[in-house]
């Protein structure tokens, strides 16, 4: 049965070259070994290779937009949360409670996407994940969760200086799969046992199928065609989209998953839960008083915290090395927004369970 660590990747065999199955084969040939070598495979490591015309022109760089409706107008800039004078400075935001029947107070824009959002013409443009949960869904990631490193009121790791959100509620410090460290090979600054949020970015003006699908920043995958996203009329809650998904790694291939790049895992238990809302772009340079203006995009979360192999998440920095444009400012976790008030979380949260 083939190994399922992601990171040995089979090869022909070379004769030179000594591996676990040259080893084991010695071993069980001279009686000193009880493994079974049907579990062996001749594997050995790879770095990511340099993907085909790496350097080709890219349509999408530089895509990412600053003014909205007028040259110089600056309209995405981040701007004040607050009302005034008598008119919302910003529309609903992102990320929310997403616990099953959460509904924000602030009158929502837009209403967002319910169904899969490949059916709705949109791709992935990007991947990239938060230390710990931007979003809040009580009994999975919240406030009580745990986590090996100490995050104090869900503020600052020492390490990075990043703000770390919500954790879930695995880790057991007395179980070797939440403590055992893992040799990370492609992804950054990772730790076995911590609590992370996944996102892909979703676009109906992505350079979708090509690739130049996938972008670091993302916003550059969002707007990569012309045409498409429109602020008059707004559409940006229909042709825009995030996916969202937490996780607790774990150092057991019994939790491996070969594919987290290209979006949310929906199989068994994993992606049925989940609430659709409108919000906003996140990250820590918005909180409760500086708001994203790249909104109302649509949100679609899944409630539950899984558990995941550590390969798995290697796996992922694995493809995303091999992408035409250079995405290794997104292979390392993100801070995390502090979670927005109910004054700026949409009224229009669709509890839905199940696709």
């Amino acid at each position: 049965m083939m190994s399922k660590t992601f990171a040995m990747l089979a090869l022909p065999s070379v004769a030179a070259m000594s591996s676990c199955y040259d080893l084991k084969a010695a071993y069980q040939g001279s009686q000193c070994c009880t493994s079974d070598l049907a579990k062996m495979t001749n594997q050995t490591v790879l770095v990511a290779p340099t993907p085909m015309n790496a350097n080709a022109a890219n349509p999408c760089q530089d895509k990412k937009p600053y003014d909205g409706f007028t040259a110089g107008d600056g309209y995405f800039y981040n701007i004040n949360c607050s009302i005034v004078d008598g008119v919302a400075a910003a529309v609903e935001q992102a990320g929310a409670n997403v616990t099953a029947g959460y509904v924000g107070t602030r009158p929502a824009v837009g209403s967002p996407t319910t169904t899969p959002f490949w059916q709705n013409g949109m791709c992935a443009v990007n991947v990239h994940w938060h230390l710990g949960a931007e979003h809040y869904s009580v009994g999975e990631f919240d406030e009580h969760g745990t986590a090996p490193m100490d995050h104090s009121s869900h503020g600052r790791r020492m390490a990075d200086d990043i703000r770390a959100g919500f954790k879930c509620h695995h880790y057991d410090a007395h179980d070797s799969k939440f403590t055992m460290p893992y040799t990370w090979k492609f992804c950054e600054n990772m730790v076995v046992g911590e609590s992370y949020e996944i996102h892909w970015p979703q676009s109906k003006a992505g350079a979708c199928g090509t690739p130049n699908q996938y972008q670091t920043p993302f916003y550059d995958g969002v707007f990569c065609t012309d045409g498409i996203i429109s602020l008059s009329p707004l559409n940006t809650f229909s042709t825009i989209g995030v996916q969202g998904q937490v996780f607790t790694i774990v150092n057991d291939e019994d939790y491996y998953y070969p594919d987290l790049f290209r979006g949310m895992i929906v199989d068994g238990t994993m992606g049925q839960d989940i609430t659709y809302y409108t919000g906003s772009t996140t990250g820590t340079t918005r909180n409760n008083e500086i708001c994203s203006q790249y909104a109302p995009i649509t949100w679609q979360v899944d409630r539950k915290c899984h558990m995941i192999s550590a390969s798995s998440f290697d796996k992922m920095c694995y493809d995303m090395k091999n992408q035409r444009d250079d995405m290794s400012g997104d292979m390392h976790p993100h801070g995390a927004r502090e979670l927005v008030l109910d004054s700026l979380a949409a009224d229009n949260h669709v509890n839905g369970y199940g696709r």
